[in-house]
């Protein structure tokens, strides 16, 4: 992770765990990994232990960038923001990313994800617990967030990691998710059709789709009908293969 405060800074210690996250990635002597920040590299170790055959780490404060580079001079370290770097890397076919990142980057860089042409074939993040748990959630408590990334991954909650394993000691636990690539194309428009459908998370889906896409509820309530969803559903109940199907009935 980053190095100054403002920049998130909470430094994971414990090497079980540190393995673990590393295990979860399921790296082969094949498979090119992207970092995001690696901080003095603690984890970096872990993954280069699995003989990835690229890896390449994203640490956008300069003076860890530099102190790692020292470290492990073999090592391609790219300074700067990794929600800004990663579409423009030059990227296989397939990929994988792998990061302790900070709490206030996941809902940016998770979007972006979603937003690549050619998204990780697996990701395993460190993040904040209870985002974990919102990206994972499933009908009845599916939320925005984890329609957007269940749109293009199907997430996993592996496990939690308490806040004493960190120092400095961050004020709430951490949990590490798996998210693994679908092979299915999603329709352009599915992005577009999850906001309009969790406009107002509290409201019906129905009242949603007909506000956000201007036509009648009549109208509305055939999307629904017709992808099998009762018209009395709220955004929470809807799951993601029913919401690429009104997508590509709009």
């Amino acid at each position: 992770m980053c190095a100054k405060k403002f920049l998130g800074q909470n430094f994971l210690q414990n090497k079980a765990v540190l393995k673990k996250i590393a295990d979860s990635a399921d790296i082969s002597e094949e498979d090119t990994v992207v970092e995001i920040g690696p901080g003095h590299g603690e984890l970096t170790r872990f993954l280069l232990d699995k003989k990835p055959k690229k890896i390449t780490t994203i640490e956008k404060d300069m003076g860890l960038a530099v102190k790692l580079s020292n470290k492990i001079p073999e090592l391609e370290i790219i300074p700067g923001d990794a929600v800004e770097i990663l579409p423009n890397l030059e990227l296989p076919k397939t990929w994988k990313l792998v990061g302790n990142i900070p709490y206030y980057i996941t809902g940016r860089l998770l979007r972006k994800l979603s937003e690549m042409p050619n998204p990780p074939k697996k990701t395993v993040l460190l993040i904040q617990k209870e985002v974990a748990e919102r990206i994972s959630s499933t009908p009845p408590k599916a939320s925005l967030l984890s329609s957007v990334v269940q749109g293009w991954a199907s997430a996993e909650h592996l496990f939690t990691v308490s806040k004493k394993n960190f120092r400095p000691e961050p004020k709430v636990d951490s949990a590490v998710i798996s998210l693994d690539k679908k092979n299915a194309i999603l329709p352009d428009n599915y992005f577009s059709t999850v906001r309009a459908l969790f406009k107002q998370p509290r409201k019906k889906a129905v009242n949603n789709l007909s506000d956000s896409l201007k036509i009648s509820k009549s109208k509305a309530e055939k999307l629904l009908i017709d992808c099998n969803i009762i018209p009395d559903a709220r955004p929470q109940d809807i799951f993601p293969e029913d919401i690429v199907c009104i997508a590509k009935k709009i």
